[in-house]
Formats: structure tokens, C-alpha cells, sequence
């Protein structure tokens, strides 16, 4: 989703790759005095041209379309590839929109921080100061500071909550923020790292709480017309002509393998936009990241926010302790990363980068800065393609730190086949151990009613009035989301959503000493099933009897 993927759980998807002509596109900043023609970039210079590996790597992932942009320092060049949409003419260029996913948070960091500079918050107040009804399941993580709010240490579980957000919510930012009180925590509070997005949401209700002024408003007013990022869009729903489409491999059980396909089912809504809904091009991503780059300039008149808020978005805070894989991509762990405010602070084979990544159904992204070269760029891919992604991030990073590069394309394509690989090995084998001639405990009828989450709200279980004896299931607080119950093995159940590309769940009855149903559990049936499908979160119980 609008997460933040790291290279061990994001998942690729198939696409066809149509070709790799560059679109190169220069933004200059304002013309200094007595200024020279620039000479050639690091990247014009590097023995393998991007042009081309590029088109391997999308070869490679079968990736429909990519952009990228580079900012050494006051330039900024865009370079994109094949096709916005499979089965369609139009090519990516560079003022073509791609969701950014998590890469947003860096945005809604930013907007708090010009609160700050502006005397309206300070890092240390108290969230529930400034936003009503705003309270954690626990009275110590309810003291949380707005810092807090951004550094994922506030003891929810990586992804809990994202149901409520998830593909897609009728409820509001203030109906989301006033349920937190309901998340029971996994771990004390500060205590270590869990990403969320949850949190993120409530940062766009402080704003609207602080400033009067919804998040999208204040971030267009004071942050993108600044910037004179012009093509972003603030929500994922709006369409615009020269936009991408959201491609998947959604065939197989196993999400990731299969031919591609233009995705059916995608985010939608506005009330997750603060955590991972803005839209953006290449050429003003560019602009974001030379401002960043610049510590807040945009010119010299003007600053978006000051160099005391840039050095606070990048000043880490929450340890990210993540395994390190094994064989060739080992070289690209980090020996050190943290958290910073919608930012991470990390190192990248001796040197530190300032990066991060973004997901959501159908696209990721990431962006990375190094400080020491005074360059950034970011990487936006129109499929799950998570291979095309990292070799093209890794690739960048090594020719900008003039570092030997190993076949990241090579290593990352064994990786993933490996990992779908032992994936649909684990499934096959659940498989083979289900025996679905045992139960289910109860008659069909004896399943019916609504089943309340302290968190999530209301699920209903009907009658198939297609097929009769089976069951239907559909989250209330979800549009769309609904489908089939099919019996699996005693009292597990399992979907099958009417909604094509959301992954389905094993859904288990507990019952009573008497023979009733005292809970219903879930949890994804693919082993690889994004963290944002938090079924696992989830603890119903018996609210109502239908009629």
C-alpha cells in the first residue's frame, strides 16, 4: 500500500516492458551571475548509460514504465521509459503522475515542520493538546509528542490499523483518529520500531486541527506552489490525462507471479492521503528533492521551511533493526538506519543516504539523498516490480559514490524467484495438511450476524443467495469489500472477495463451552501478503443476530 517496503517484503509484479528511450527534461534554478555551461553530469560520464540499464532491468521485471530524476545540485534532469499503461500508446515522460506511496510522509513531516517554524506547534507538545478526541489504548503512549506521531515507535504493530484505511474507508481522519484508543499496542511504548500508517493519518487531522485549513490546502499553499510542483496531486482518485496505470501479477495465489495485468482494484478515498496519497512527476519530484538538498530553499528570496526544520526532518530518531539477507544483496544492507521524521538516515556502503520508499497497489517508489555529492534522485515504477526498483536505486547510488557495481539486477531476480519459490512451496504443503471433510461445528445459520473489532468496526456474515448453504462476509466500514466464505477444515473458513486483487483470508470460529461462537479470527492465506492486510489484527466478536 502507501507503505514503506523494504527489499525483503515487497513483492514484484509482472509487466511488459516497452522499450527504453530517454526523455531527458533540465530544470535549472535561477541563473547566478557570470554563471558557466555546466559540464558533464557523473551519470553522463559512467560507463554503463542508465538508457541502458534501465531497459535491462525492466526486461528483466517486465516493468510497463519508469521514471526517474536526478538532482545534482541546482540541476535537475528527468529520464523516463516504456508506457504509462499496458495496452495503450501513451509513453511515460516527465511530467507524467505516478503514486508516490509512503514517500508522501516526508511531505506531511514537512507541513508540521513549517507549523513549527511558524510558533503554531512545537516538537514537544503533546498531540492530544492539538487534536480533539485523539487518545492511544494506554495512558503513557497517550503523551505522545507530535515527534512521536512520526517516528513509528508507538508500540502498534508494523501496518495495525491499516484495515481502516485499506483499499479503501468511508470513515473520516477524525473518525479514524478518534478509534487509536482502540489499537492495542504489540510492544511498550518507545520502545522499538513498527511502521505505521495510522499515525500519519492523524498527522493530517493536527494540521487541519492547528491551521483550520485542510492537509491538501495547506500542503498546496505553503509546499507545492512554493515549490512550483505543479503536476502533484494531492489525492489518488482525480484522473488527469498523463497518468499512470497500476499494474500487478495477481494470477497465482502466490502475488508476484503470473502475467501482468492492469490492476482493478486500487487505493482509493482521501482519508489515507497524509500517510501515502500524493501523486507526483518526475519533474516535481526533482523540485522536492533540490529543496530538500538545499535545506529549504527555493530561491534566494525565498525558503519553504528553515534550516532548523530541515535538520529536524533528518535527524534520527527510532533504530530500524532489520536482518540482513544473505549472499550478493548483503552489500546493500545498511549497517546503520533510523527513523527520522517522514525520513530515513541511513548508510549505504561506508556513506549516508537520506531515503526512502513508497508502495502502493500497482507503483513504487523511492528517493534517496547524498549529502556528501549534494545529488538525489528518486525511482518511480508503475507495477509491484520491486527488482526494477532497488537494481535501478542500487545502480544510482553506486555510480554517484564511484563504487564498484555487482549484477543487482542479476541478484535481485534470484532473490525474488527464491522467494516466490519458497512461498508457493509453504502454500502447497498448508494444502496437503487440510483435511475438508472435517467440520464445520455449526449449522450455516449459526454463523450469521455481525461480528464487532474494537478497532475496525462491524463485519456482517449473510446468506449466499447464490449459492445456498454457503456464507457471504462483508466489511462494513469498506466499500466494496465482500465476498464468499468457502469451508476449508473444521471451523476455518476462507474468503473469496467479489473485489479482484485483494488478498484472501483464512477466517476461524472460536466457540463457547455451550456451542457458540465467542470470536472470529483472521489472517492472510498467501504467505506473502503485504502487512497493510492486517487480518491478523483483527479480533471480532458476535454484536448482533441478522433477521
Amino acid at each position: 500500500m502507501f507503505r514503506q517496503p523494504v527489499s525483503g517484503a515487497i513483492r514484484p509484479l509482472h509487466a511488459l516492458a516497452l522499450g527504453g528511450a530517454l526523455c531527458a527534461a533540465f530544470a535549472m534554478a535561477p541563473a547566478l551571475a557570470h554563471e558557466k555551461a555546466p559540464a558533464a553530469t557523473v551519470l553522463q560520464r559512467n560507463a554503463t548509460p542508465l538508457d541502458d540499464y534501465a531497459a535491462r532491468a525492466m526486461r528483466t521485471f517486465d516493468t510497463p514504465g519508469v521514471a526517474i530524476v536526478v538532482v545534482e545540485g541546482d540541476r535537475i534532469a528527468t529520464h523516463t521509459y516504456g508506457v504509462r499503461t499496458l495496452g495503450a500508446a501513451g509513453k511515460v515522460g516527465p511530467h507524467t503522475l505516478f503514486p508516490i506511496g509512503s514517500n508522501t510522509k516526508a511531505f506531511t513531516a514537512a507541513a508540521l515542520a513549517i507549523l513549527v517554524d511558524d510558533g503554531k506547534l512545537a516538537w514537544d507538545d503533546r498531540v492530544a493538546d492539538h487534536v480533539a478526541g485523539f487518545r492511544m489504548y494506554d495512558g503513557f503512549a497517550s503523551q505522545m509528542t507530535i515527534t512521536d506521531l512520526l517516528v513509528h515507535n508507538s508500540g502498534l504493530g508494523k501496518g495495525q490499523g491499516d484495515l481502516m484505511l485499506f483499499p479503501s474507508t468511508d470513515r473520516t481522519r477524525a473518525e479514524l483518529t478518534r478509534s487509536m484508543r482502540f489499537l492495542k499496542p504489540e510492544h511498550a511504548f518507545r520502545a522499538s520500531y513498527d511502521y505505521d500508517n495510522v499515525l500519519y493519518v492523524v498527522a493530517g487531522q493536527l494540521v487541519q486541527d492547528v491551521t483550520g485549513q485542510t492537509w491538501e490546502a495547506m500542503l498546496r499553499r505553503r509546499i507545492l506552489e512554493p515549490l512550483g510542483m505543479r503536476d502533484t496531486q494531492t489525492d489518488v482518485d482525480s484522473p488527469v490525462t498523463d497518468q499512470v496505470g497500476l499494474h500487478g501479477k495477481n494470477s497465482t495465489p502466490i502475488r508476484g507471479v503470473g502475467p501482468t495485468a492492469v490492476l482493478k482494484t486500487v487505493l482509493s478515498g482521501t482519508t489515507f492521503s497524509p500517510a501515502g496519497g500524493l501523486r507526483s512527476s518526475a519533474a516535481d519530484m526533482g523540485l522536492w528533492l533540490r529543496a530538500l538538498l538545499r535545506d529549504g530553499v527555493v530561491d534566494d528570496r525565498r525558503r519553504v521551511f528553515s534550516a532548523d526544520a530541515a535538520k529536524a526532518l533528518m535527524t534520527p530518531h527510532t533504530v530500524i533493526d532489520e536482518p540482513a539477507p544473505t549472499g550478493p544483496l548483503a552489500l546493500a544492507h545498511p549497517q546503520f538506519n533510523a527513523y527520522a521524521l517522514g525520513l530515513e538516515v541511513s548508510e549505504y556502503r561506508g556513506h549516508k543516504v537520506i531515503t526512502h520508499l513508497g508502495g502502493v497497489l500497482g507503483a513504487y517508489s523511492v528517493t534517496m539523498l547524498i549529502p556528501e555529492k549534494k545529488v538525489a534522485f528518486a525511482v518511480m515504477v508503475n507495477a509491484e516490480d520491486a527488482g526494477t526498483l532497488f537494481s535501478l536505486r542500487e545502480h544510482l547510488l553506486d555510480t554517484y559514490l564511484g563504487l564498484d557495481s555487482p549484477d543487482w539486477i542479476g541478484a535481485y531476480k534470484q532473490f525474488l524467484d527464491d522467494s516466490h519459490a519458497e512461498a508457493a512451496a509453504a502454500l502447497k504443503k498448508r494444502e496437503a495438511e487440510t483435511h475438508p471433510e472435517r467440520g464445520p461445528s455449526l449449522a450455516v445459520d449459526r454463523y450469521l450476524g455481525v461480528y464487532r473489532d474494537p478497532w475496525y468496526g462491524t463485519a456482517t456474515l449473510s446468506r449466499d443467495p447464490k449459492k445456498p448453504g454457503e456464507l457471504r462476509i462483508r466489511f462494513d466500514r469498506t466499500p466494496g469489500l465482500e465476498g464468499r466464505l468457502v469451508h476449508v477444515q473444521y471451523d476455518t473458513f476462507r474468503t473469496v472477495w467479489d473485489m479482484p486483487d485483494v488478498e484472501n483470508a483464512y477466517v476461524t470460529f472460536a466457540l463457547t463451552p455451550e456451542g457458540g461462537i465467542e470470536r472470529m479470527t483472521m489472517a492472510p492465506v498467501s504467505p506473502t501478503a503485504d502487512f497493510s492486510w492486517d487480518y491478523r489484527d483483527l479480533l471480532f466478536t458476535p454484536a448482533a443476530k441478522t433477521r
